[in-house]
């Protein structure tokens, strides 16, 4: 186990302090995420439930006042499946965004061992290179993943809303 802490710690040293707010941002983002996932996992259906039962055991649903509270639970609901999910979408987009900001400080390495040694000390130059790549690649592995996640959690949520709007219906 030693081993293996000992090889991330050296990655993200090499990758520098970007690499560290990239790892942090993924972590926070893969929080959110699996968040939803419990939450319609476990919670949603429940809430379902309360809502539909809600719904029914009004004697009439038809009048403008019946729309008007079917409108608030759907509302209700709609902010309780949407919950995280911006944010979620906000901390895909900085993935990349963080990746290109260690770009420019490993290039700014780079160009500043050029600037003191002339070109002179490739073993420099190419730690400099190392630090702009790898937190690109973190950046951009980060935002992948995170974009199915989010694909994949925006759709049950839009599926999720559509079936409660399917299943207050206003017919009896």
């Amino acid at each position: 186990m030693g081993g293996f802490l000992e090889t991330i710690l050296a990655f993200m040293d090499k990758g520098g302090n970007v690499l560290w707010l990239i790892a942090i941002l993924v972590f926070v983002m893969w929080t959110l995420i699996f968040e939803r996932l419990w939450f319609f996992s476990f919670v949603w259906r429940k809430e379902v439930f309360e809502t539909i039962n809600a719904w029914e055991s009004r004697p009439e649903r038809r009048s403008w006042n019946a729309k008007q509270i079917r409108s608030q639970l759907l509302s209700v609901s709609r902010e309780d499946i949407h919950a995280n999910l911006n944010v979620i979408t906000t901390l895909v987009a900085l993935c990349p965004l963080l990746g290109l900001l260690g770009t420019v400080t490993g290039m700014i390495e780079v160009f500043n061992v050029m600037a003191v040694t002339g070109g002179g000390d490739a073993k420099s130059m190419a730690g400099g290179v190392e630090r702009a790549t790898i937190p690109t690649m973190a950046g951009m592995v980060a935002a992948l993943s995170g974009l199915f996640a989010n694909t994949y959690i925006q759709r049950i949520a839009d599926r999720e809303q559509e079936l409660l709007e399917d299943q207050l219906t206003s017919d009896h």
